[in-house]
């Protein structure tokens, strides 16, 4: 799934390609919205909100979409082929004469007046990558109940917005802690959200992600050398999701 530095490439790749400019065409492949057509209204901005994208266009209207585990907004130019899967994919085409930015796979696809944004991310906590970051209210969100795991507290948007499973293992590994520790045993709550945020800033403007641990299970730990470990861990919609760590650095309560 993607996480906070992804998308807030993308919305930058996004709002580079249509900020500013008059939509010459507008196709929302969604039932809901398929007679919807924003042609001739110029794109406001595009803004990263978590792991929501807010795309504003002129009147009032925000084009909302989220890409969960394999959705993608793609650039193209003029003549160029559209390479990011077979048409039948495509959720959402925004053009305008120098480019045209295709939407596959969304499973969240909305139109809405961009005064009722909040309906679509109200319920999020502070942006780790955003201006409404608040390290004080992302702390109390995370500590607000001690008995939750570090790594599900972690995951939960509402507590603060933009971390993945990803980020989760590195964040613990940084912090040599298990996910599966209650945040009330941890003594510095603090350090989870510092590390986030470290971590995100890092990696925003990376083309290629930098991790330590995810998705290196049975290969040595870049600080001892012992074999990374992965187990599932299940996410706050309650889907299991893999976890790595090191058995030597992260020493694990009974699982």
């Amino acid at each position: 799934m993607p996480e906070g530095d992804t998308v807030y490439q993308a919305a930058r790749r996004l709002h580079t390609a249509l900020a500013g400019e008059v939509l010459t065409r507008s196709d929302l492949r969604v039932p809901r919205f398929a007679t919807a057509d924003l042609t001739g209204r110029t794109v406001v901005d595009v803004t990263p909100r978590g792991k929501h994208l807010l795309t504003r266009v002129e009147g009032g209207l925000t084009l909302h979409s989220h890409l969960r585990m394999d959705g993608s907004w793609r650039i193209f130019r003029p003549g160029e082929r559209w390479n990011g899967g077979p048409s039948h994919q495509i959720r959402a085409i925004l053009a305008n004469a120098g480019h045209t930015a295709v939407g596959y796979r969304l499973p969240v696809l909305e139109l809405l007046r961009t005064k009722d944004e909040s309906k679509a991310v109200g319920h999020l906590g502070p942006d780790l990558l955003g201006p409404d970051w608040d390290a004080e209210l992302a702390l109390r969100n995370l500590v607000r109940d001690p008995a939750r795991t570090i790594g599900d507290a972690l995951l939960d948007q509402r507590n603060l917005a933009g971390v993945g499973n990803v980020f989760k293992s590195e964040i613990c590994f940084a912090l040599r802690v298990v996910p599966w520790l209650a945040i009330g045993a941890f003594p510095a709550p603090e350090r989870l959200v510092a590390t986030a945020k470290q971590l995100l800033e890092a990696n925003k403007d990376r083309p290629v992600r930098q991790t330590y641990i995810y998705g290196r299970a049975g290969r040595p730990c870049p600080r001892c050398r012992t074999a990374i470990r992965t187990a599932a861990q299940r996410d706050p919609s309650g889907r299991e999701r893999p976890t790595y760590w090191c058995p030597n650095c992260q020493p694990a309560p009974a699982l």
